[in-house]
């Protein structure tokens, strides 16, 4: 499951090293459109699952994840091939409809198989290897296009997704049980939503999962301007990305060894409060200026440990009522997260110009806001 979803994550973060060199080869010359490349696949990815999702609880598990790799292979084909910006747009739009099949089913085939702390444990080994592979994917694509160019990215994907493919189809088994098929019709999709949507705590968690992964986002775009522009430290940004990849990396396997002991809910309270005191603590002191660089690494470490802590155990405790339709829940469950996330994102980050501060008001808000509704939810 881990690999499957890593198929995602590589196709994402192993082409930034080569944007421009698409750029100049596709006569695309503006630098803001380039960023289209990598944001088109998140179309892509949102658009799959809700086809995809539904899709898979009628035909199973397996045969979607093989309509999606089919769909990504072709999409791939077409990237490495075309001349045309706009074509290279649809093609990653397109290879993110065909990746929403891996991302989606790797989660309903763990809801599939096991339930309560053990699926959260699962589902952490699953969400640290995704949460990895951004650290080592730009080394990766960099060293591809200086000993190959940057459409050998697009073929060590497919390559890499093929061995993927092949051990999945050899050594897992369909985990969707027979009576947990639902005869496919044009409504499937209606009554499946309607379904998710009545599970009260199910909506509650996306939510949080939304706000939290909002939150995250903002880092994913605004830190190379602020340790490159704020701090004048473009050098040491790869490893600075690392080291608070690796916090994250480091506190989902750490959940996945204490999930069973303490339980999801406990872990997530605590670290709720966690994450709301050390946003607190930064806006306090450093409202007005930005504090050293070693400081606000200090700072961004503990916040994103505790986001490793939250990422899996939400999803796992948003997917536990939904077994009878894990795969449109976690359609649903991802899509509605991603909608809820990008807009924070956005809107925190336009306050990000000449402090940092905008930040962590936005992990103040949107943590408290989730630590609220999930002592809320506790309470029923």
């Amino acid at each position: 499951m881990a690999s499957l979803m890593s198929i995602v994550a590589i196709s994402i973060d192993a082409l930034l090293p080569a944007l421009p060199k698409i750029g100049a080869y596709l006569s695309e010359f503006n630098k803001e459109s380039h960023q289209k490349i990598i944001t088109s696949i998140f179309l892509g990815l949102g658009i799959g699952q809700l086809i995809l999702g539904p899709l898979s609880d009628s035909f199973g598990r397996k045969p979607t994840v093989y309509i999606g790799f089919l769909i990504f292979t072709i999409a791939s084909i077409l990237c490495i091939s075309t001349k045309s910006f706009e074509v290279m747009i649809f093609g990653r739009v397109l290879q993110g409809i065909g990746l929403a099949a891996p991302r989606t089913m790797s989660i309903a085939i763990v809801r599939d198989s096991y339930s309560g702390d053990y699926m959260a444990k699962i589902i952490s080994m699953v969400v640290m290897v995704f949460i990895l592979i951004p650290v080592v994917a730009p080394t990766l694509g960099q060293f591809l296009i200086d000993h190959f160019d940057w459409t050998f990215i697009f073929t060590f994907n497919l390559l890499f997704g093929g061995v993927v493919i092949v051990w999945f189809w050899l050594r897992q088994a369909e985990t969707l049980k027979p009576e947990y098929k639902i005869p496919f019709s044009l409504t499937l999709f209606k009554t499946g939503s309607i379904k998710f949507f009545l599970q009260k705590s199910s909506v509650v968690y996306t939510l949080l999962s939304g706000f939290i992964t909002g939150a995250f986002m903002v880092y994913l775009s605004s830190s190379q301007q602020i340790i490159e522009v704020q701090y004048g430290l473009a050098e040491y940004f790869p490893y600075i990305f690392g080291c608070c990849a690796l916090s994250v990396g480091l506190s989902t396997f750490f959940n996945s060894q204490l999930v069973m002991k303490y339980g999801m809910k406990r872990i997530i309270k605590t670290s709720l409060f966690c994450f709301v005191i050390s946003a607190l603590i930064f806006v306090i002191f450093f409202y007005n200026h930005n504090p050293s660089i070693g400081i606000l690494v200090l700072f961004f470490n503990i916040q994103f440990f505790c986001i490793g802590f939250l990422f899996g155990n939400l999803r796992a405790l948003a997917m536990e009522p939904l077994g009878h339709i894990a795969g449109i829940g976690s359609a649903l469950n991802g899509f509605i997260s991603t909608v809820i996330a990008v807009p924070i994102a956005n809107y925190i980050g336009s306050f990000i110009s000449t402090l940092v501060v905008p930040m962590f008001v936005g992990f103040l808000l949107f943590g408290g806001l989730s630590l609220l509704l999930f002592l809320g939810t506790l309470k029923k």
